[in-house]
């Protein structure tokens, strides 16, 4: 694993996902997480659902990272993601992290043009998926790999957002963690699998609740996550 790697999935990266909670805000706001066994029970079902979903696109994004991809092979993942995401403020978070994310990879390679639609321009921003694969193609991971990323980070999202939202121990956040690695691993290796087909076959597991969740978080009127 070298170091642009490290750099691009360093949670600390100014990419913008320290100002989203992965859903965990309006969990809390409702009461649906109150504490530590509730948080991992939410990310398990994200493991389930909508990680899976997130899995298998950055695996298929990391394999079109090729100069012989065509671009409206992009286009064409890009809109089968939009649509499994059918909340329209998850699907604009995904953006507002997938601009954030590509603003982060052309910082540190700015010599390395991106195998993307919107290398170019002109378009809304990608979802975040789509530019965390090609961000770890670019990097010389592996689609398992970008699937592996993009499961964690379902994860570590919430968990992150969690620590501060409910005061929970940062450190028996962290075991609860180690705890889901062998299940964030089964998802990036089934993930990695699925993305070998075609964008139309990628996994459409939904989430309803994760969806109103986010609906519902942009309606509430106090915030500290933009979602």
């Amino acid at each position: 694993m070298n170091t642009l790697l490290l750099l691009l999935l360093d949670t600390r990266a100014p990419a913008g996902a320290h100002h989203h909670s992965g859903g965990i805000e309006a969990a809390v706001g409702t009461g649906l997480v109150a504490g530590l066994c509730d948080l991992e029970d939410f990310c398990q079902a994200r493991l389930r659902t909508s990680a899976r979903v997130a899995a298998a696109f950055a695996a298929a994004a990391c394999r079109l990272q090729d100069p012989r991809s065509a671009l409206d092979s992009w286009a064409e993942l890009d809109a089968e993601f939009d649509a499994r995401t059918p909340s329209a403020a998850t699907r604009a978070a995904s953006r507002q992290l997938g601009g954030g994310l590509l603003r982060l990879i052309r910082s540190l390679q700015p010599e390395t043009a991106l195998v993307t639609p919107w290398a170019r321009g002109g378009r809304p921003a990608p979802h975040h998926p789509l530019v965390l694969g090609a961000g770890v193609s670019l990097a010389g991971g592996s689609p398992e790999l970008a699937a592996r990323a993009a499961a964690l980070a379902a994860c570590a999202s919430p968990a992150s957002a969690a620590v501060r939202l409910l005061g929970l121990d940062p450190f028996a956040v962290q075991a609860m963690l180690a705890r889901l690695a062998p299940g964030i691993d089964d998802c990036a290796r089934r993930a990695a699998k699925d993305a070998a087909g075609p964008p139309s076959s990628l996994p459409a597991d939904g989430a309803p609740a994760l969806d109103l969740l986010a609906d519902f978080h942009l309606i509430t009127e106090v915030r500290l996550f933009a979602s």
